[in-house]
C-alpha cells in the first residue's frame, strides 16, 4: 500500500468513527472530521474533501445549525458535484425556510434521470415543501403528487402517509378543506400500516385538522384512541435518550390538554377538569414544563369561568411557579446553547484554517512550478506571479469574509439568545404581592374588588406574554401596559401616591416604537423605593412628548424619599434584587442599540438639590 493510499485509508476510517459519534457527542464528531482533512494533506483529493465537507455539514444540520451547514455543503459542491449533495442542501434550505434557494438547488436535481426511485421522491417532497412555504400551493401539490405516484409505485411505503399528509396540510392551508380530508383519510388509512408510533401521529395531526373544522367530538374520539395506543406502547420506543421534547412531539401530557380543550370548546368544562389534572401530573412525572405550564393556566381559566375563584387563584399561583422554574430551565438552556454554539464555531475555524493552509500551500505549490518553468517560460514568468499573488490573496480575502460572517452571525446568536432571556420579564414580588393583594380581598368577601383586580392583574400579564416575543412594540401599547401597571399599583397603595400620566397631544403614538415593558422597572423603583417610604402622600408624573421632530422623551419624576436614603433602608438582598433589575434593562437597552442601529438613551437624576426625588429621563430615536 503506497503512502497516499494509506493516507486515504486513514481519512475514511476517521470519518467513520465521526459518524458514530455524529447524534450522541459533536464534539467528537466534529474532532474526528478536522483530524480527517489534516490527513489529506496539502494537495487533498478535492473528492475525499468534499465527503469530509458533507459529513461536516450532516453534522451542523442535525444540531439545527443551518447556516453552518449550508456554507460547508456549498463548499463540498464547489469542490466536487454531486446530486445527492444538492438534494442534501435543498432540505437544509428548506430547513431554514429559504424557499427561493432550495427551489433553485433542486431544480436540476429533478431533471436528473439517474437518480434512483427514493432520491427522486425526496427531490420531488422537498421541492413541494419549498413552494408551499412560498405561497404556491399548486406547484406544491403537483410536486408531492408526483412524489408520491413513485412513492407507490416503487412501494417506497414510509413515504407514502408522509406525502397524503403534505398534500392535506397544503390544502388546509387555502382552506380546501373537502380535498384536506380526503389525503387525511389517505394518510391515516396508510400509516396504521406502519410502526404504532407513525399511526398514533398520523392521528394526532387528522384531530388537529378535525380541531380546526371545529368538529370537536370526532376530534375528543380520535384522540382518545391515540392516547389508548400510546399507553400500550412500550416505554423505551416512546422515549428517545437526549432528545428533548419539541411543540410537535406526541406524549399522553400533549394529548391529555388537547383533549381538555376540545372540551373547553365546547363550554363542557367538567369533563375538560380531569385530562387537565392528567396532563399537569403527567407533565410533572415527565418535566415537561411546557405543557405543565399550559395546563396549568389552563386549569385556572376553567375554575375563574365556574366562578370557583379560590381553586382560580391556587391554580393560578401553581402556574406562576411553574413559569418561574421555566424561566430557570430557559436561562440554562440558553446557557448551554451559548456554550456549544462557541465549541462549534471554535470547531470550524480550525477546520476553515485547514482549509486555508490547504489552500495556501497550492497557492505556494503553483509558485514553486512557476519558477522551475522560468527558463522555458521567462516572458511569463512575472505574470505568472502576479496572478499567483492575487490568487493567494483573494483566498484570503474569501476566508476573512466567511470568518467576519460567521462572527457577525454568532454575535447576532448570542444577542437573540441573551433578549429572549431579559425582554418581557416583570418583578416576580410584583407578581406574588398582586396575589396577596388578590387574597386579601378575598378573606374580606370583597367580591367585586377581587374580580376587578384579578380581571385588570390578568390583562397585564396576557399583554406582557402576547408581547413577550417582540423587541418592539407601538408607543400606543406600551402607554396602556402601562396605565395597566399603575392601576394595580395605585390600588395596591392609595394612601402613598397619587399619579399623573401626561402624553402630548402633538406626539404622534403609532409613529414611535419601544421596547415592551421598559418603562414598568423604573416606575416600579419610584413606588417602592422612593414614595412608599414616605410618611406623606407623594406624587408620581410621567410625561411622553416630541423633541424636535424625531426624538420621544419620556420623563418619570417622584418626589419620593430619595435615592440616597432609600439605600440606607434596604436589605442586602433588596440591594441586590434592584442592581439585577436595573443591570437587566441596561444589558437589554445596550443589545438592542447594537442590533437595530437604534439610540435609546437613559438617565436617572436627583430630582431636588438635597437629594429627595428622583427623574428618570429616556430618549429613544424615531429613525432605527
Amino acid at each position: 500500500m503506497t503512502d497516499t493510499e494509506a493516507d486515504l485509508a486513514r481519512h475514511r476510517s476517521l470519518l467513520d468513527s465521526a459518524r458514530l459519534y455524529k447524534q450522541t457527542d459533536i464534539e467528537k464528531s466534529i474532532d474526528y472530521i478536522a483530524r480527517s482533512i489534516s490527513e489529506l494533506g496539502t494537495q487533498g483529493n478535492k473528492q475525499e474533501l468534499a465527503a469530509s465537507l458533507v459529513l461536516l455539514a450532516e453534522v451542523y444540520s442535525y444540531y439545527r445549525q443551518f447556516d453552518l451547514a449550508i456554507t460547508n455543503y456549498e463548499d463540498a459542491l464547489e469542490l466536487n458535484y454531486s446530486s445527492s449533495t444538492a438534494l442534501a442542501l435543498g432540505k437544509v434550505y428548506v430547513l431554514n425556510r429559504q424557499w427561493e434557494e432550495a427551489i433553485s438547488i433542486l431544480t436540476p436535481v429533478e431533471k436528473n434521470k439517474a437518480l434512483v426511485p427514493y432520491q427522486r421522491v425526496e427531490t420531488y417532497e422537498n421541492l413541494g415543501d419549498a413552494y408551499a412555504g412560498s405561497g404556491d400551493i399548486n406547484k406544491a401539490v403537483a410536486f408531492y403528487q408526483e412524489g408520491l405516484n413513485i412513492a407507490r409505485k416503487n412501494q417506497i411505503s414510509p413515504k407514502i402517509p408522509d406525502l397524503n399528509s403534505k398534500i392535506a396540510d397544503a390544502y388546509a392551508s387555502v382552506n380546501r378543506m373537502e380535498e384536506a380530508k380526503a389525503y387525511y383519510d389517505n394518510s391515516l388509512s396508510e400509516a396504521k400500516k406502519q410502526a404504532p408510533q407513525r399511526a398514533i401521529r398520523e392521528k394526532e395531526k387528522v384531530a388537529d385538522f378535525l380541531n380546526k373544522t371545529n368538529r370537536f367530538d370526532d376530534e375528543i374520539q380520535l384522540r382518545k384512541s391515540s392516547l389508548r395506543e400510546l399507553e400500550e406502547i412500550p416505554e423505551a420506543i416512546t422515549k428517545e435518550p437526549g432528545v428533548s421534547k419539541s411543540p410537535d412531539s406526541i406524549t399522553q401530557q400533549r394529548i391529555n390538554y388537547k383533549i381538555a380543550n376540545a372540551y373547553i370548546a365546547q363550554d363542557k368544562y367538567e369533563e375538560a377538569i380531569p385530562y387537565l389534572e392528567r396532563s399537569i401530573a403527567t407533565a410533572d412525572l415527565e418535566e415537561d414544563l411546557v405543557v405543565q405550564k399550559d395546563a396549568t393556566r389552563k386549569l385556572s381559566e376553567v375554575y375563574k369561568q365556574q366562578g370557583d375563584f379560590n381553586k382560580a387563584l391556587e391554580t393560578y399561583q401553581k402556574y406562576v411557579a411553574v413559569v418561574d422554574t421555566l424561566y430557570i430551565r430557559k436561562e440554562q438552556e440558553i446557557s448551554r446553547a451559548a456554550r456549544l454554539n462557541r465549541e462549534i464555531a471554535a470547531s470550524q475555524n480550525r477546520i476553515t484554517g485547514l482549509e486555508q493552509e490547504r489552500e495556501l500551500s497550492q497557492s505556494k505549490y503553483d509558485l514553486a512550478l512557476a519558477e522551475q518553468r522560468l527558463t522555458e517560460e521567462s516572458n511569463k514568468r512575472q505574470q505568472w506571479i502576479i496572478y499567483s499573488l492575487l490568487f493567494g490573496m483573494l483566498l484570503m480575502s474569501l476566508a476573512a469574509f466567511f470568518f467576519y460572517r460567521s462572527t457577525q452571525k454568532q454575535k447576532l446568536a448570542n444577542h437573540l439568545l441573551a433578549l429572549k432571556s431579559l425582554r418581557s420579564q416583570m418583578n416576580p414580588h410584583f407578581i406574588f404581592n398582586a396575589l396577596n393583594s388578590v387574597n386579601n380581598y378575598i378573606s374580606k368577601n370583597d367580591e367585586r374588588s377581587t374580580n376587578r383586580y384579578l380581571s385588570d392583574f390578568s390583562r397585564l400579564m396576557r399583554a406582557v406574554l402576547e408581547n413577550s416575543e417582540e423587541d418592539f412594540i407601538s408607543l400606543n401599547k406600551e402607554i396602556e401596559l402601562l396605565e395597566l401597571y399603575l392601576k394595580l399599583e395605585h390600588s395596591r397603595f392609595p394612601d402613598k401616591f397619587q399619579y399623573s400620566l401626561e402624553v402630548d397631544d402633538a406626539l404622534d403614538r403609532e409613529a414611535y416604537t419601544i421596547p415592551p415593558m421598559i418603562l414598568q422597572p423604573y416606575v416600579e423603583n419610584a413606588i417602592w423605593h422612593g414614595l412608599r417610604y414616605r410618611e406623606s402622600q407623594g406624587r408620581l408624573k410621567i410625561r411622553m412628548s416630541e423633541v424636535n421632530n424625531n426624538s420621544l422623551q419620556i420623563s418619570i419624576e417622584d418626589n419620593g424619599i430619595g435615592r440616597l436614603k432609600s439605600a440606607t433602608l434596604k436589605t442586602q438582598h433588596q440591594k441586590k434584587q434592584r442592581s439585577t433589575a436595573m443591570g437587566n434593562i441596561q444589558r437589554r437597552i445596550a443589545i438592542l442599540n447594537d442590533m437595530y442601529k437604534s439610540n435609546i438613551g437613559v438617565t436617572v437624576t436627583d430630582l431636588q438639590e438635597d437629594g429627595t426625588g428622583t427623574r428618570v429621563v429616556l430618549k429613544i430615536d424615531r429613525e432605527r
